[in-house]
């Protein structure tokens, strides 16, 4: 991870888009403009054409270091911290089942007994709930990006159901994900089993890494104006998500999840 040691700046000329990029920690530039989003007959995310000002989104999801940082500074205590309701993935798991793990938090994501993220300060920080997002938004000043905003990035100008194309069989050059049949079985074929450094994989063609997998990206907004407000959304699929369940790793599905509800596979990027 010798690029996150480095702090450099591009220009990346994409087509009609011209982007500005700085790492670590930077943000691509998505010009204001008319966007292809959704699917062709998705029940929650019809094909559409929207209309966005111009905002800048992080070209790396948030990390542990970031996080922390955050926390050192304000002293803020995260909903799984005060509840000890967080939700943790190990192997062995039936299909979409998860542990409460009372001692998960975004210091242990996995639980106290799996090690704290000492080593993985730059892995997405998770266990956090879309309430710790907002407020880490709020001391940062900056903020999350909406459903559409996600997606218009997590497309890179493309209208197909991945950045890549239609066919998923690209998807491990892009992204986290659990590759087993199911999980029953440990699955680090990818060589992680949990999340990955941000940046592992190739970014899409607008320089963003992680869009897909590693950890499920918060996102402001509602899909219906009716929805409960105690409802929040989040895209991009998980480093838990497989092609047998819940494949969500496209740019098209949208996940919901209780606001204040933290698992071992959510965290968030930020727009500006």
């Amino acid at each position: 991870m010798g690029f996150l040691k480095k702090v450099s700046t591009a220009l990346l000329v994409l087509g009609s888009y011209c982007c500005f990029a700085q790492t670590p920690g930077g943000y691509v530039l998505v010009p204001a403009g008319n966007y292809h989003v959704g699917g062709h007959r998705h029940m929650l995310n019809p094909a559409r054409r929207v209309t966005v000002d111009s905002f800048y989104i992080s070209v790396y999801e948030t990390t542990n270091r970031q996080f922390a940082a955050f926390v050192a500074a304000t002293g803020y205590i995260t909903n799984a911290e005060q509840r000890h309701d967080a939700l943790v993935f190990a192997p062995g798991l039936r299909e979409f089942e998860w542990n409460n793990d009372s001692t998960a938090c975004w210091r242990f994501p996995n639980g106290v007994s799996a090690g704290g993220i000492e080593n993985k300060m730059e892995h997405p920080v998770t266990c956090i709930s879309y309430n710790d997002a907002v407020a880490y938004c709020k001391w940062a000043g900056v903020r999350l990006p909406t459903l559409d905003e996600w997606e218009i990035a997590s497309r890179a100008g493309t209208a197909t159901t991945y950045f890549f194309g239609e066919k998923k069989a690209s998807i491990g050059r892009y992204a986290n994900i659990w590759h087993g049949k199911d999980h029953l079985q440990a699955d680090s074929s990818d060589g992680y089993l949990y999340t990955a450094p941000v940046g592992s994989f190739q970014p899409n063609a607008w320089g963003l890494y992680d869009m897909y997998g590693n950890v499920f990206e918060f996102c402001s907004g509602k899909i219906k104006p009716d929805e409960s407000p105690t409802l929040a959304h989040a895209r991009g699929g998980s480093w838990w998500c497989s092609q047998a369940s819940c494949s969500f790793f496209n740019s098209v599905d949208i996940g919901r999840v209780h606001k204040r509800a933290s698992f071992s596979n959510q965290g968030f990027r930020t727009v500006k």
